[in-house]
């Protein structure tokens, strides 16, 4: 009865040659391959979509977007070194939100003192450097987990910056200081490229029937300016990534490695539009932003450091074996009080735009949660909560998530109790998307 005729059943078998065949593409394009490599950036683009629905594509326009920047700047910063603690075998550091308080409230007593900023700025990066090599020593020399040495820490130099503060709030409302590393309307790049190009200004402020009004999120009410030097950086930024990206394939292809071409250009030209799309927005608005150039000073730096340094190899062999990467002469220790010695450094970076950002810290509540809301962009990223995997790329598109969803539920007035409920489900999922994919690789 189930049996087709011989030269029956025309139709049955035409639809079976045609999905076998639709399998065969999807395969020979390594569809697969491409959803399970990009799926936080798919997942990205599906958030801002949803936000920008709901909040009538507010969270598109350039005030957001450098507002945007300038609430999560510490996020990435803290992710990065963050990052290179979770390498060495899913350890963290629970003390990073204390470390920024502590090391923001030195910052902000110096300042009110008259001592110079820059001296303030040198002492807290200093402070931050030191106590992270501090612990560093108990969890690389004394063996002491570092879940217990980094908890220990965290109720520490929180009580620490309460006592140096006299539980009041230190003040770092000086506009050298600002100007540099806080939010306002001097903490900007200076369009020193307008005088060079004074054309391009008066082209892209000519509102009538110009396509950039069609953009998501972009509003022309009130502009009297475009930051050409803003622009322009966006454009170079691009090119470079551009530049690099057809540099790896071309690097891949001569050494035999299986790719996906048509992926990678297509990811290739969405991210570098992407680039020019954000820079646009903002030269709509005030410009390039100095929180930015910190982040970007620090993420290049750092994708550098894992990508291209002896350091960087080592942090990956002691989260995969750290056993076998003791025996083929690596000394491991040193290897996790590098880790720690950089968290340091880099929560002393995030004391100093946390105190920018809020003019000032408050030992109540500066750095709370900070912890989490790095580790949550690492793990969302893509970093194996068993260490030994993990990219600064990934690790920006999951700081973008976090903030992307920080920021959309503030517009839309999501109370803070579910937005915390929010962020822990999307941490849940990451990491169980994690777990699931390793087993499946077994």
């Amino acid at each position: 009865m189930l049996a087709q005729p011989a030269g029956g059943g025309g139709d049955s078998g035409g639809q079976l040659t045609s999905w076998q065949k639709f399998i065969e593409l999807m395969q020979r394009l390594k569809v697969r391959e491409f959803l399970q490599k990009y799926t936080m950036i798919i997942a990205l683009v599906a958030v801002v979509i949803a936000f920008g629905i709901m909040s009538d594509w507010k969270i598109l326009s350039n005030k957001e977007i450098t507002n945007l920047i300038g609430e999560n700047a510490y996020v990435f910063v803290l992710a990065a070194g963050m990052l290179l603690c979770i390498l060495t075998g899913g350890n963290i550091d629970l003390s990073v939100g204390s470390v920024v308080c502590f090391t923001g409230g030195i910052g902000c007593i110096m300042m009110s003192a008259g001592i110079n900023m820059w001296w303030a700025v040198l002492v807290m990066l200093l402070t931050g450097l030191a106590i992270g090599v501090f612990q560093g020593f108990w969890i690389a020399k004394i063996r002491v987990p570092a879940f217990i040495a980094t908890l220990a820490g965290m109720y520490a130099f929180r009580g620490i910056a309460s006592a140096i503060l006299g539980g009041q709030r230190g003040n770092a409302d000086f506009a050298d200081f600002l100007q540099f590393f806080g939010v306002t309307k001097t903490s900007y790049i200076p369009d020193f490229m307008k005088n060079l190009l004074p054309n391009v200004e008066a082209a892209m402020l000519n509102k009538d029937g110009f396509w950039v009004a069609l953009l998501p999120g972009t509003n022309f009410n009130g502009v009297k300016n475009f930051n050409v030097t803003c622009m322009c950086i966006g454009i170079v930024v691009a090119l470079i990534f551009v530049a690099l990206k057809v540099r790896k394939i071309l690097v891949q292809k001569k050494m035999n490695i299986s790719q996906s071409i048509p992926a990678q250009v297509a990811s290739t030209v969405l991210i570098s539009l992407l680039i020019l799309w954000v820079c646009l927005d903002m030269s709509f608005y005030r410009g390039f932003p100095m929180a930015l150039v910190w982040v970007s000073l620090v993420l290049g730096i750092y994708a550098y450091v894992t990508n291209k340094t002896a350091i960087g190899r080592h942090l990956y062999a002691v989260g995969g074996n750290e056993k076998a990467t003791a025996l083929s002469g690596v000394k491991t220790r040193n290897v996790y009080w590098f880790a720690y010695a950089n968290i340091g450094l880099l929560a002393g970076l995030a004391g100093i735009l946390a105190a920018g950002y809020n003019k000032g810290i408050d030992p109540a509540n500066a750095g709370d949660g900070y912890e989490m809301d790095a580790i949550a962009a690492c793990f969302i990223g893509g970093a194996s909560a068993y260490g030994g995997i993990g990219k600064v790329s990934g690790m920006i598109i999951g700081a973008t998530l976090m903030g992307i969803i920080n920021k959309g539920m503030n517009l839309i007035s999501t109370p803070q109790n579910y937005q915390k409920v929010v962020k822990g489900l999307v941490l849940l999922v990451a990491v169980l998307f994690d777990v699931l994919s390793k087993r499946q690789k077994r």
